[in-house]
C-alpha cells in the first residue's frame, strides 16, 4: 500500500482456499485522518488433472464414454470442447449449473481397423 511518496506499509493477507470459485473480500483501514477499503477478488481454478481414457470396440462399432464434469464454482458453466484426433465426437458445448454434474458423452466412431 502506498502511503505518500514511497512510504510503503506491508500487509500480509493469508488466504486459503477449500474449493475453486471466486471470492471477493473487503478490508477497511481506518486512522484519524484516512479512511480506505481496498476489494479483493480471489479467483481460483481447480488443480489441472491428467486423466486417460481407453477404447476397446471392434472394428467399425462405436462406443460412448460418459466422462462427468462437476461444477464446484460459484457460477454457471459455459464449456467449449475441442476434440482432437480422428474417429472422435461429442457435443462441442454443454453447460454446467452451480452444484451440478453433467455427463459428457464422447464418442469414438472408427471407420476402420485402427
Amino acid at each position: 500500500f502506498l502511503l505518500g511518496g514511497s512510504d510503503t506499509v506491508e500487509f500480509p493477507i493469508k488466504f486459503t482456499p477449500k474449493h475453486a470459485g471466486v471470492y471477493h473480500c473487503q478490508i477497511l483501514l481506518k486512522s484519524p485522518c484516512d479512511i480506505r477499503v481496498y476489494e479483493i477478488e480471489c479467483v481460483v481454478n481447480a488443480d489441472q488433472a491428467d486423466a486417460q481414457l481407453e477404447f476397446l470396440t471392434p472394428a467399425y462399432q462405436t462406443v460412448t464414454q460418459e466422462i462427468p464434469i462437476s461444477n464446484i464454482s460459484s457460477e454457471d458453466w459455459r464449456l467449449e470442447a475441442i476434440l482432437e484426433g480422428q474417429c472422435f465426437h461429442g457435443p462441442s458445448v454443454i453447460n454446467v449449473p452451480v452444484g451440478g454434474t453433467v455427463p459428457y458423452p464422447l464418442t469414438f466412431k472408427p471407420v476402420a481397423e485402427c
